[in-house]
């Protein structure tokens, strides 16, 4: 089991997130709890390239203070939005025998959605804590329609397990 946290970075991880302070609460007592119990933390970064403002480089591309990783923890960068295509991490991830990854990040409708459709078919067990994904509203619905949307509905017992944050906690001190 992992925790991989995804696309939590500077320019993004803010208070006009749907929820942002249970969010923000939450992932970072979700990356104790895993640090405590000797659980691996993973992170995962995007880059948009070099003419846009999150890119390798500038400080918004860096990951949130709040949830900063520990030195020696892996970062992996992206290019699209799923974190398994061409980063690494899925070779990392097989290659240590990993089944299950419980993810949380940003954003639901984009990153979100792709990795976890795509570490479903890749044969991880995925893990969706509530309330550890948020996004920002857009033209078609709110912040929250979207995360209910995503995780009522889209992942539940289809490509992932949504499940309580408490439940979560449980899994990460067993």
């Amino acid at each position: 089991m992992v925790l991989l946290v995804v696309d939590t970075q500077q320019m993004i991880t803010n208070n006009k997130l749907y929820n942002f302070e249970v969010f923000e609460e939450r992932v970072k007592c979700l990356i104790e709890v895993a640090r405590k119990n000797n659980i691996e933390v993973i992170y995962v970064r995007h880059d948009d390239g070099l003419d846009c403002e999150l890119t390798k480089g500038k400080e918004c591309f860096e990951i949130y203070e709040g949830f900063a990783p520990l030195d020696g923890e892996k970062i992996f960068d992206k290019t699209v939005n799923s974190a398994f295509r061409d980063t690494g991490l899925l070779e990392y991830l097989k290659d240590k025998g990993e089944d299950t990854v419980i993810v949380v990040g940003l954003q639901t409708d984009y990153c979100m959605d792709a990795t976890i459709k795509c570490g479903f078919e890749h044969g991880f067990n995925m893990i969706v804590p509530e309330y550890t994904n948020s996004t920002f509203d857009n033209n078609f619905m709110t912040g929250e329609q979207t995360y209910k949307y995503y995780n009522e509905f889209m992942w539940n017992n289809r490509y992932a397990k949504c499940v309580s944050f408490h439940e979560t906690v449980g899994m990460l001190n067993s």
